[in-house]
């Protein structure tokens, strides 16, 4: 295919394709921001307006379709463009062609994303910007996806962002930060998401967002995985794209990053950065662990909603014209992960990822500034001179390796029938296949999680109490009551099911609290009681006697501490909780029934 045609200066090609004396028609596919010159931005009516009158005069070319509706009644909109023929999800499939899928609004105060991919998609349709790339994929468009938090519409909602004059706000209705709940997926808006996923599976996912931070000259950064982990020929594709992304927007003037411009120490320019793979709550890094690409695009909150627009657009057909280009070969290379995923059973996998010591100096294009103690707070505040551009000379640490690793189960998981329900809900949600026992399991031999250690966090996240445990999986015999699920590792989507199911991950069922009823203590004995019970356990057993002298002896904390002493006896009588500290789900070497 020849190069796609390229980018023309955003605010004189708005100008040109809307005239001061526009007709009505061709307001109806004009943002409120495009005809304000962007410094507004409209309110989710508009992109209600627009999805119908795209549709409608684009019929060959664009559908309009809800996917959802949010916890305030409002409707989760969806444009479907492609010149292939293929406006569902099972055309798309049949005729092997690549979704890219442009999610704006995640956190609706950071906005550009709506009104830049509307400018682009109609653009692209008119073919004034990336001719051709409709005939080679599906563009999948949510202008909005946090639309109840979009309607949260304020002045001062992003007060550390230059325009638009209002925007919306960053969290749903319900609080939720939709991007952190790509895994849990607590919130309604997600479980919609998540649901047209799964229908369409977009070999590229963009997630538009804005930066918060420093003022600096870079515009734009992208972080894309898989780059840094994932499967390995994902890593080279996903390298690429990124490479070839950078070269397109700086060719249209940007200067873009591909690391997270957040300080190590937070206001300390000279602290630098670490780069690193986020957990799979961020959509960047959740699509990874489904074989897909995905990328967290984050313009600069210092630069004006104009230049902002201007480059997300840029973006977005560059995207187009890089999955026009490279889509069919991402699907192939996506489809063989795919097939390798489903043989990690009882192999060592990575379940979280961290940068090593390792620095290097970048070059970073800040601007003067001093760090002088303020009178207002009293802490040591940095100001910046944005008429004195500099050089900076920063540590980067972006050397990236596993953290924590374990053993994939060689058959699967076992979900006990008393969590079954609410578990397969949350698989379901994700595509992960499972099956339902019909009949008892008797002396299974599985292997079974206990906590040696349980950390609840002292506060509340995302409406959750976290969990961290310290323990190990070892071999025991347990029946299980038919109704149990079996999830098995030779899927597709066997590192999601790892994410969520492996107790130590950092954004397990587990680790987000949903089990912590399994690691409370319900019961207990009385002292009066164990004090008996402890003298009878000691008269019968000299072994018990003897360690439980060393123990005094050696464990000056244990010696001075009443409670423990008298558990000490209680977790070896008969009536000790021998579910407490037991994960709720189960790993097996051999599929049931088989």
């Amino acid at each position: 295919m020849s190069r796609f045609v390229r980018r023309l200066p955003l605010l004189a090609l708005a100008l040109a394709l809307t005239p001061p004396w526009a007709g009505a028609a061709e307001d109806a596919l004009t943002t409120i921001s495009e005809r304000s010159g962007f410094l507004k931005t409209g309110r989710y009516d508009e992109v209600i307006a627009l999805c119908s009158a795209f549709a409608q005069k684009y019929p060959d070319s664009v559908r309009c379709i809800d996917f959802g509706v949010t916890p305030e009644g409002r409707p989760m909109k969806a444009l479907v463009a492609t010149r292939t023929g293929a406006f569902t999800p099972e055309e798309a499939r049949a005729k092997r062609v690549p979704v890219l899928l442009i999610q704006g609004g995640i956190h609706a105060g950071e906005i550009d994303g709506k009104d830049a991919g509307f400018l682009a998609l109609r653009q692209v349709l008119d073919g004034k910007a990336a001719k051709g790339a409709l005939d080679q994929q599906v563009l999948l468009f949510v202008p909005v996806f946090n639309i109840d938090g979009h309607e949260r519409f304020g002045r001062w909602n992003r007060p550390n962002q230059r325009g638009p004059e209002e925007m919306g706000w960053r969290t749903t209705a319900q609080n939720y930060n939709l991007n952190r709940d790509y895994v849990k997926a607590d919130a309604p808006e997600m479980q919609a998401m998540l649901a047209l996923v799964n229908a369409w599976d977009p070999i590229l996912t963009a997630d538009l967002h804005v930066t918060d931070g420093a003022k600096f000259q870079h515009d734009i950064s992208f972080q894309i995985e898989p780059v840094h982990a994932g499967d390995p020929e994902l890593r080279k594709a996903g390298l690429a794209l990124r490479t070839a992304l950078v070269d397109d927007v700086r060719k249209d003037g940007s200067l873009p990053l591909t690391f997270y411009p957040s300080f190590v120490k937070d206001d300390d320019p000279s602290s630098g950065f670490v780069d690193n793979v986020a957990p799979p709550r961020f959509s960047h890094a959740y699509f990874m662990y489904r074989n897909r690409f995905a990328l967290l695009v984050e313009t600069h909150s210092w630069k004006d909603y104009p230049t902002r627009v201007r480059i997300t657009r840029n973006t977005i057909v560059a995207l187009l014209e890089q999955t026009g280009h490279n889509g069919h070969v991402w699907l192939s290379l996506a489809h063989d992960a795919d097939k390798h995923a489903e043989t990690i059973g009882g192999t060592s996998v990575p379940i979280d990822f961290k940068a090593t010591d390792k620095t290097r100096t970048v070059d970073f294009l800040g601007y003067a500034y001093t760090r002088t103690p303020s009178d207002i707070s009293g802490a040591l505040m940095t100001h910046y001179d944005e008429n004195t551009p500099q050089v900076w000379k920063l540590p980067l640490r972006d050397e990236i390796v596993p953290d924590h690793r374990v053993t994939a189960p060689i058959a699967g998981y076992l979900v006990p029938a008393a969590q079954a329900v609410w578990v397969g809900e949350k698989l379901k949600q994700h595509g992960i296949v499972f099956r339902r026992l019909g009949a008892a399991l008797t002396q299974a031999k599985v292997q079974a999680f206990r906590a040696n250690k349980t950390t609840f966090s002292p506060r509340s996240v995302e409406g959750h109490q976290p969990l961290e445990l310290q323990g190990a999986w070892k071999p025991e015999t347990r029946d299980l009551a038919a109704g149990a699920l079996f999830v098995p590792i030779a899927q597709p989507k066997s590192w999601l099911v790892i994410a969520i199911l492996e107790p130590q991950a950092p954004d397990s069922l587990a680790t987000w609290g949903e089990f912590n009823n399994a690691f409370e203590r319900k019961e207990g004995m009385e002292a009066y009681v164990a004090e008996d019970v402890a003298r009878e356990m000691l008269a019968k057993d000299p072994a018990l006697k003897a360690e439980f002298e060393r123990r005094l002896r050696e464990d000056s904390a244990f010696k001075k501490d009443p409670q423990a002493r008298l558990d000490f006896f209680y977790q070896r009588h008969s009536s000790w909780d021998e579910r407490y500290n037991l994960y709720p789900v189960l790993r097996t070497d051999v599929a049931p029934g088989d």
